[in-house]
């Protein structure tokens, strides 16, 4: 069968990358192409009225897809009328992403929509709190993913009010659990439509088990595996919904061991629910809680524990919920369908990027050699910052030392390029990828940013909207 033609549309500053990946792809992909280079120098700007009078009909004719800058505004039907013979669409924003544009062809990205592991958020020291702070908490614990609310109590403190908190919550639509060993209190929480008490062993269960709601079975000690026995026992002879927590211990207390206490408990009782306890790693491990969640979740989906307690009391924790509602799904989708959980959902790698897109020395000199105006680009390439116009290239590691070397600036254009330094050295510093006027990636919690181009545009609608005349020619913005 012939092989596809290809046809990629850019600007001129981007011409020779785009030439070396393409090239390189070309061969992976095997796919003929070439290469239109329209009277423009920022891809960024690329519309499709443009596109429609520049491209020439010769470049097009034979082409079985075109492949516009990601960039590129407006309608495609436009062209796709213009020349009927022809698909166009639009690739990545970013060039170095045709690799993984192509690699999507024809695959459908999974939805990730399914998950069996149930997350109870709870809310730490609830009688201390405001009713309408704790509703607050709960409503951002929902919104993060999660399926319970847990009712924090303060052990060794009498709550009266916790069926009034407890019965708020259900009318607000949340599904709640109760967390003490207080029987007031839980059977409060309990009667105002909590339906999981958290925790049952042997000093609470003559009692707990006439509950009408579903306890979590707890061993007396964490190592007394006898006495989760005696509990589970205990609560099946009376006919008491129930799940397990072994209970996991923090690094350095007992982890490991406690680890191997899930396992046991598992092989014990093959088909008994379970629950873990995630905060006492994540809370009390002084690191990012994205990869422990990710790897605890791993751990829950092979070993069939179909709910997690978690919490986000200290700050490195403070998006805890979040992050294990991704691994849940992710977890989920990797043992179902016997993959990696990898290249599949990049959302929780917060601190680095999933890959580092990076431009030669000879990319960055043919760059410079073709800018003909004064708007600076700025790359965070090899350890060093660059800034480069149609007046120089200049290079190094302190911001503040490129600032002066380029003269005097007017305060919004060295605003801006402050902001992009900024970013910049940050990108540098936690080797992730830089693309100017565009926001560094930190996975879900990434913020959009609008660009200083798109601002001008809306600005300049502003004013055309107002005066009801032709707004003045855009000047180009620094993205190539």
């Amino acid at each position: 069968m012939p092989r596809e033609r290809i046809l990629f549309v850019t600007g001129r500053l981007a011409e020779f990358a785009l030439r070396r990946v393409v090239n390189e792809l070309s061969h992976r992909e095997e796919f003929e192409y070439d290469v239109a280079v329209l009277g423009i120098s920022v891809a960024a700007l690329m519309h499709v009225e443009l596109v429609r009078r520049r491209l020439p009909n010769e470049a097009v004719a034979g082409t079985d897809r075109v492949v516009l800058p990601g960039w590129c505004q407006g309608n495609l039907q436009e062209l796709a009328e213009h020349w009927p013979d022809c698909r166009f669409e639009r690739g990545p924003k970013d060039l170095h992403d045709l690799p993984e544009f192509f690699g999507r062809i024809g695959k459908e990205k999974p939805a990730l929509d399914r998950y069996d592991i149930e997350i109870l958020a709870e809310i730490n020291h609830a009688p201390r709190l405001s009713d309408d702070e704790f509703v607050r908490q709960a409503e951002s614990f929902r919104s993060s993913g999660a399926d319970v609310i847990d009712v924090g109590c303060v052990p060794g403190e009498s709550w009266p009010r916790v069926g009034e908190v407890t019965r708020r919550l259900r009318e607000a639509g949340f599904r709640v659990s109760i967390d003490s060993f207080d029987r007031n209190e839980v059977e409060a929480a309990v009667a105002a439509g909590a339906e999981l008490v958290l925790s049952c062993n042997g000093t609470n269960r003559d009692w707990a088990a006439s509950l009408p709601a579903e306890l979590v079975a707890i061993p007396d000690a964490p190592s007394d595996l006898s006495s989760l026995d005696d509990t589970i026992a205990f609560l099946r002879e009376r006919r008491t919904k129930f799940r397990v927590d072994p209970i996991v211990e923090p690094l350095g207390f007992g982890f490991a061991a406690s680890i191997g206490r899930f396992l046991d408990v598992r092989r014990r009782h093959p088909d008994v629910e379970m629950l873990m306890g995630i905060g006492n790693l994540t809370e009390l491990t002084e690191v990012d809680s994205a990869g422990v969640n990710m790897l605890l979740a791993g751990f829950c989906q092979e070993l069939g524990i179909r709910s997690v307690l978690t919490t986000e009391v200290i700050n490195w924790c403070r998006s805890a919920v979040r992050e294990f509602d991704v691994a849940r799904r992710l977890t989920w989708h990797s043992l179902q369908n016997r993959v990696l959980p990898k290249h599949v959902d990049s959302r929780l790698v917060m601190l680095r990027d999933p890959k580092i897109v990076s431009q030669s020395d000879d990319e960055l000199q043919r760059l410079a050699a073709q800018i003909k105006d004064p708007n600076f680009r700025v790359f965070a390439e090899r350890g060093e910052l660059h800034l480069i116009n149609r007046d120089g290239h200049w290079h190094g590691t302190d911001p503040f030392q490129l600032i002066e070397q380029v003269g005097p600036l007017d305060p919004l254009h060295a605003f801006y390029l402050g902001y992009e330094m900024s970013k910049a050295v940050t990108a540098l510093t936690l080797g992730k990828s830089y693309t100017q006027d565009e926001p560094l990636k930190w996975g879900f919690l990434t913020r959009l940013e609008v660009s200083a181009h798109d601002r001008r545009k809306s600005a300049a609608s502003e004013l055309v909207s107002k005066s009801d005349v032709p707004s003045p020619p855009q000047a180009e913005t620094s993205r190539g």
